[in-house]
């Protein structure tokens, strides 16, 4: 069988949340069978490390689709006109946005639909699109994909989707989060924050991920206290916002915050791996893979208590309320203070992340696509 699979998130420079799940599950799954041929839909030049097998044809699509105009062109008309000459069989998307205008059966992942619940958090014209379209996409698609239950519940309930039309596969975490040493949490603490302990966030910047609060917390923190530990915050702003700014401007433990932008994977394992804990108070999220990194690498977890987030670490992570700041500080106080609780995390974040693994989810996927090619 002939399967066309959108990866334009596969980006050499600098690979977010999309690229990665198509990375994790599309390597999986071209080089496990090897009895169908894969096209590879980019949007740009590729990297060759991304044609993972013989039986991968790179394509390259244009325009480049980084604008809800372009998104449009794209999909609709460049992947609807590559599918017929191609004589595709089955189209997988791993980021969700499917061609309205072709008789090709289509797989869509769903992550989230975080712009439903909160518009305010997106640029207007981003906004727009996604309101426009997702309804859409999920009524085009033969099956959807998604990362959680909670994702499941909220996407049947939003665009009125019967159940058995979504699977859940949860998302994995990358094999390279791994305990470190006492001696390899020294030397990262040595060259990140000058020997102190750290909490660590990890994400893009944006409003739903809630690092405004996080601020206010971590003051509320260390003002009752008189903790050294500090702040490193991973990830670079997705829009511009101005909330945040004045968060940030009006700190009083400004220097005790530290900023990576973002980072390389291998260097991401170690900042995570090094940390007293990672904090993760998103109020809106489809999974939060930060989450099963962080347990493999046997770091405790702290996360707020809304949407998927419960979902994946169950009784493994502190759960807060993203919506106060001062839940959120009482959660690092409790971490940073009762030692024998946050090794008790530890401990249930170990067994809790064996739950998660790319080739989980990359054979739960395989199976919609075989039985959508057998329909």
């Amino acid at each position: 069988m002939r399967i066309a699979i959108n990866t334009r998130f596969l980006l050499s420079s600098k690979m977010e949340g999309f690229g990665w799940f198509t990375y994790e599950v599309v390597k999986r799954i071209v080089t496990e069978h090897p009895e169908h041929d894969f096209f590879f839909f980019f949007d740009r030049a590729y990297d060759e490390k991304f044609i993972f097998a013989e039986n991968v044809t790179p394509i390259v699509l244009k325009p480049q689709a980084r604008h809800p105009i372009l998104f449009k062109i794209w999909f609709n008309n460049s992947v609807t006109k590559a599918l017929k000459k191609r004589d595709i069989d089955l189209f997988f998307s791993p980021d969700g946005y499917l061609s309205l205008k072709t008789g090709v059966p289509q797989v869509g992942v769903i992550h989230d639909l975080n712009f439903e619940h909160y518009p305010e958090d997106l640029p207007k014209s981003a906004l727009k699109y996604l309101k426009k379209y997702f309804p859409l996409f999920a009524k085009e698609a033969k099956h959807i994909v998604t990362v959680s239950h909670y994702s499941k519940k909220d996407i049947c309930e939003t665009y009125k989707i019967a159940e058995d039309k979504i699977t859940v596969a949860h998302n994995g975490a990358s094999e390279l989060f791994i305990p470190l040493s006492l001696a390899q949490k020294e030397s990262v603490k040595s060259e990140l924050s000058n020997n102190e302990d750290y909490f660590v966030f990890v994400g893009a910047l944006h409003a739903r991920k809630n690092v405004q609060r996080l601020f206010e917390a971590f003051d509320i923190h260390k003002s009752k206290s008189k903790s050294k530990t500090k702040l490193v915050i991973v990830g670079e702003k997705l829009w511009n916002d101005k909330n945040l700014e004045k968060a940030f401007s009006k700190m009083v433990f400004q220097a005790d915050v530290i900023f990576t932008g973002h980072l390389p994977i291998k260097k991401l394992t170690q900042v995570v791996g090094g940390a007293k804990a990672l904090v993760f108070p998103s109020y809106f999220e489809g999974f939060g893979i930060p989450l099963v990194e962080a347990m493999k690498a046997e770091t405790a977890v702290i996360c707020g208590d809304r949407t998927s987030l419960p979902e994946v670490v169950e009784n493994a992570g502190l759960l807060v309320d993203p919506f106060s700041s001062r839940s959120i500080a009482d959660g690092l106080a409790i971490i940073d203070q009762e030692e024998s609780f946050r090794l008790g995390l530890i401990e249930k974040g170990k067994e809790r992340a064996k739950k998660f693994s790319w080739d989980f989810t990359a054979e739960k996927i395989w199976n919609v696509l075989e039985q959508q090619l057998k329909n």
